[in-house]
């Protein structure tokens, strides 16, 4: 087995920390770390340590992941020819967040939006929140709000993921890795307070039991209003999970369990441009009565097992049950007559948004299962490094919905945007209008080999075949299609190919190809063809995603600090749409062509004595290339994508236990649809903290929006105003 040693850099000498064994979590002393952590100036540090430190550590959220598992081979990001962001989510907690598009704001390449039933991504140009969001490997399946309250990091594997993952947009795939019982990470407990009666607890119990045995116990519990009236949320998330070493450390397998619940009244009101003027950003557009809920259930086991001397086999077990079940008014435009609502002709209310409604009980359930295989040998002087495996996966999915009272009228609100009154017609019943049944299989084997001609040169080729189906059943007892149903089926391979060199071993510079794939037009749930659907279109091949990519990473400043540079050009073929645009009715066409290019610069470490930085800029050119359908589209921006997107933040620590911390988070302006007729704003929030760490306190006081900045995150919501949170952790 081979030992890697991991060294902190000290003013005038080299200390060994500890010794690392390859694929397995094993550090040699925990109490060492921590004493090691306090007066340490840190160099790049596997993923390994980062897991060991606490999650206050003053340099934890400045340290970069040697490696990710999103890309699912073990190797080093410097040896993948693609683009790899690792961002941990501790940076994001001193400021309160537990929303994944929050955290990932700013993040070169990716823009974001609110989203009331999802995360409203985009990479790179493409949407990412249908399915291209995975927890541990494992595909986030549904629509719905999830917390990262649990999550450890999150790993962004940038441009078309087929060859690993299977169907994707093709913008990326998100990662988000777990904490989960070990043997290194210490133990916290914390509570936090902040504006908008923000109120929460936090538990992280991490036990060694011996030397075999690891248990740990992730929990949040929180409570919040907003600073739009009327709004709030309450969430409740609770994670076990216990680890098992065998004496040999050959075998590692865990298990973890994670139970969430996010009840909120929801925030989802009419686009910005629909508004009067004066109508103020704190304006609630919630009825009475209004909710959703978001429940999570995933349970996983995961088994390493090194077989022979450089081989190790992964096998991966996963069920997910995700519900989002909400009952609320949203979105509307403003009304133009005088008219009084009845129950038969709702009419308008001028001055009032006429709200649009619907209630929905559904239920997505995914189970997966996978194994890989990774090994190294060699053909003559020439090292391979290789990865094979398969996935299964079969998802359901059962949305109820309803505008209906029991009596059969439509249901409707109204909110006047200025003075805030407002009333509906809402009922106690509902009288279901559509309900489906949806089910689909996917499976996959796939190879990858990073082929070493020397330390050098070296090339990654991979291939994946897929074979999927999707099939939909109407079970609507009052419809006339009533136990209908339509399956789609097709099969396709992606494969991808890219070449590194290694000039020297601390610059690696790549080129690579890679494609991907999305079945039935480009739907990347299970709903992805209803009951009476007209198939011709979905059974056309695939839409597929090609990227050209080229870049380099770097160390610098005796690995201090890391960089990573690069040019990217995708383009997605054989787009679907509606063959009315105005008619969602209407039969499925293939339209067309979109184009993203773009370039991407960031940076993480310590830049000198004790400053450390991170950050980076983003360039993303998105446009409409081709539509048979509305060929004046031609040209237009891709809806929801800024071309511009970057963060930096710098932290200073004048001592070993107190740092203080500023940043910068930009995002450009971009279109609110393919016609290009509504531009947001840009926007750049200013974002600081001061925090204090010993060995086994914590504290921190954070301004979110330092300068009070009036600003739009999406259409239809504003950023938050200034507003502080102040924490406070045990560690033992």
């Amino acid at each position: 087995m081979i030992n890697i040693g991991v060294y902190v850099f000290y003013a005038k000498k080299k200390l060994p920390l500890m010794m690392l064994s390859t694929g397995f979590l094993f550090v040699s002393s925990a109490k060492a770390n921590s004493e090691v952590n306090e007066d340490a100036i840190y160099a790049t540090l596997p993923t390994i340590v980062m897991q060991a430190m606490a999650e206050g550590d003053p340099v934890k959220t400045y340290v970069d992941y040697k490696q990710a598992n999103v890309t699912r081979n073990g190797l080093d990001k410097k040896d993948i020819p693609q683009t790899i962001d690792t961002i941990d989510v501790s940076k994001y907690k001193l400021y309160g967040a537990n929303d994944l598009s929050v955290m990932l704001q700013g993040t070169p390449g990716v823009s974001t939006s609110y989203d009331m039933r999802g995360d409203g991504i985009m990479l790179r140009g493409f949407s990412a929140d249908s399915g291209d969001i995975y927890r541990d490997g494992i595909r986030e399946s549904g629509q719905v709000r999830r917390s990262t309250a649990n999550v450890e990091r999150i790993e962004i594997l940038k441009g078309p993921a087929s060859v690993l993952y299977g169907r994707s947009g093709g913008g990326g795939v998100i990662n988000m890795v777990t904490k989960f019982a070990n043997f290194e990470s210490p133990s916290t407990m914390g509570v936090y307070a902040g504006f908008y009666e923000n109120v929460g607890s936090t538990v992280d119990i991490n036990k060694v039991l011996n030397d075999n045995w690891a248990v740990r116990l992730v929990g949040e519990k929180s409570d919040t209003n907003s600073f739009r009236h009327g709004i709030g949320t309450k969430e409740e998330m609770i994670s076990p999970s216990f680890t098992y070493r065998s004496d040999d450390e050959k075998l590692l397998w865990t298990t973890e369990f994670t139970y969430d619940d996010l009840n909120r009244i929801p925030d989802r009101g009419p686009s910005y441009e629909n508004l009067p003027k004066g109508t103020s950003t704190k304006m609630g557009f919630a009825q009475s009565g209004d909710y959703v809920e978001d429940i999570l259930k995933t349970a996983r086991t995961d088994v390493k097992y090194e077989f022979a001397p450089d081989w190790k086999f992964h096998w991966a077990l996963s069920h997910r049950e995700a519900e989002q079940n909400f009952d609320h008014f949203y979105a509307g435009s403003m009304c133009t007559s005088d008219k009084t609502p009845t129950s038969t002709d709702k009419g308008c209310y001028k001055g009032y948004v006429n709200q649009i409604y619907y209630w929905q009980q559904t239920t997505n359930k995914t189970t997966s299962n996978t194994w890989d295989v990774t090994g190294e040998f060699n053909t003559g002087s020439i090292r391979h490094n290789i990865l094979i495996g398969t996935d299964w996966t079969y998802e359901q999915r059962e949305p109820l919905l309803s505008n209906k009272n029991q009596d059969g009228s439509l249901i409707y609100g109204f909110v006047n945007p200025l003075t805030g009154d407002r009333f509906s017609n809402r009922g106690n019943g509902h009288v279901i209008t559509s309900h489906n049944y949806n089910e689909g299989t996917n499976y996959g084997i796939f190879l990858q080999d990073l082929i070493s001609f020397n330390d050098q040169i070296k090339m990654m080729i991979g291939g994946r075949y897929d074979y999927y189906e999707a099939k939909t059943t109407n079970k609507l007892a009052s419809s006339s299609a009533y136990g209908q149903s339509k399956t789609v089926e097709n099969e396709t391979f992606s494969p991808n190919i890219g070449f590194v060199w290694q000039p020297v071993p601390a610059h690696s510079l790549y080129a690579s190809y890679s494609k991907s794939f999305a079945p039935f037009g480009g739907s990347m749930g299970v709903s992805a063809v209803s009951a009476t659907a007209d198939l011709a279109a979905f059974n056309y091949e695939p839409q597929y995603n090609d990227q050209y990519e080229v870049g380099i990473k770097s160390d610098w400043l005796n690995k201090r600090l890391n960089t990573q540079l690069s040019a990217f050009h995708i383009k997605k073929h054989n787009i679907r749409d509606h063959e009315d645009p105005d008619d969602d009715n209407s039969p499925y066409v293939v339209v067309g062509e979109h184009e993203s290019k773009g370039a991407e610069f960031s940076f993480i470490g310590r830049l000198v004595n004790n400053i450390y930085v991170r950050g980076g800029y983003g360039y993303t050119d998105a446009k409409i290339n081709e539509d048979k359908v509305e060929p004046k589209l031609v040209g237009n921006y891709l809806r929801n994508v800024s071309k511009h997107t970057g963060n930096l933040f710098v932290r200073y620590l004048p001592t070993k236990k107190i740092y203080g911390e500023i940043g910068a988070t930009y995002m450009g302006s971009y279109y609110t649809s393919d016609e290009n007729t509504t531009e947001m704003p840009d926007w750049t929030r200013i974002d600081a903290a001061l925090g204090y760490k010993d060995k086994a306190w914590g504290a921190t006081v954070a301004v979110n929006n330092l300068t009070d900045k009036e600003y739009w995150r999406s259409g239809s919501m504003p950023g938050t105003p200034r507003n502080y949170l102040f924490k406070l952790n045990y560690y033992f």
